[in-house]
């Protein structure tokens, strides 16, 4: 069954690892993703914006969807489904259409509406047994929309939040999304470990994963970072495996255009990359034994 993140961010943060929140767009995505983690017998978050989630015909359809291939392919390994950057209006539908975990970003609102609508959306987000992510500071680029220059968040907002009773807080540390640009200063460090302090070793969340360099991710996780969101590493390996199958002419042998062989190169990148993450990058491989 899928099932709230927090005792699998919990379990990740006491043991200095970190759970990855891996994007779906569609049914392909969907069991790629699954499949590495039940290959790696690791926790796994599938993660949904906005934008895909309309993409995919709404909330109650990518809930529904993921339910049944998570049974179907009888996967053992605990799974949430989670809702990305969440509007307010969008993490209320997704919490109604049956997602195990919610982020309520209202980073883009003056500190003070951040603060009453996050408390309102903890509230409800918990009556339901949901887990719930909010967001101090922006994430640098676009997500659905929101463009944000990545400012780094205040230590004492991130504090302000955290007691709230959120389970998980995304903090702005420089990081953003989509492709890093050449000039890009790293993720700050000195932040990092201020805002873990002060929120008494909330877990923390690195959004933007994709990119950063992976000794610096993995000094994140040292200092508090208990969940990494990729998205961007998985279209690019995605885009790569479909574009050589296609000038290879392996869609032109045999009925090598079917969706069903034209799709599978792309989503067995997808699997591959994402059980590497688990094993060799985030540590969380083998956790959900």
């Amino acid at each position: 069954m899928l099932v709230s993140a927090t005792e699998m961010i919990n379990k990740a943060h006491e043991g200095h690892y970190a759970i990855g929140a891996f994007n779906i767009n569609n049914l392909e995505w969907t069991k790629a993703i699954l499949a590495a983690a039940e290959e790696a017998k690791s926790p796994v978050m599938l993660g949904v914006s906005e934008g895909a989630a309309k993409y995919m015909c709404g909330f109650k359809t990518v809930a529904a969807m993921v339910k049944e291939i998570h049974d179907a392919m009888g996967i053992t390994v605990p799974v949430a489904l989670h809702l990305d950057h969440g509007s307010y209006e969008g993490a209320k539908a997704a919490i109604e259409a049956g997602f195990t975990s919610v982020m309520f970003d209202g980073s883009h609102y003056a500190f003070e509406e951040n603060l009453e609508k996050s408390k309102e959306m903890i509230a409800l987000a918990h009556s339901k047994g949901l887990s719930i992510e909010c967001e101090v500071g922006g994430i640098g680029g676009e997500e659905d929309g929101v463009i944000s220059a990545g400012e780094l968040a205040d230590p004492e907002e991130c504090k302000t939040i955290a007691d709230l009773g959120v389970d998980f807080l995304a903090a702005g540390i420089g990081n953003i999304h989509g492709k890093y640009p050449a000039n890009w200063a790293g993720l700050n460090f000195d932040r990092l470990e201020e805002i873990q302090n002060v929120t008494n070793g909330k877990p923390l969340v690195l959004h933007g994963g994709s990119g950063i360099p992976r000794e610096q991710v993995q000094k994140a996780i040292t200092l508090g970072v208990s969940k990494v969101n990729v998205n961007t590493e998985c279209q690019l390996v995605f885009a790569e495996a479909t574009r050589k199958y296609i000038e290879a002419g392996k869609d032109q042998e045999g009925k090598g255009y079917d969706p069903r062989k034209l799709l599978k190169p792309g989503a067995d990148a997808i699997t591959a990359l994402c059980k590497e993450m688990m094993e060799n990058f985030f540590g969380s491989a083998g956790k959900a034994e």
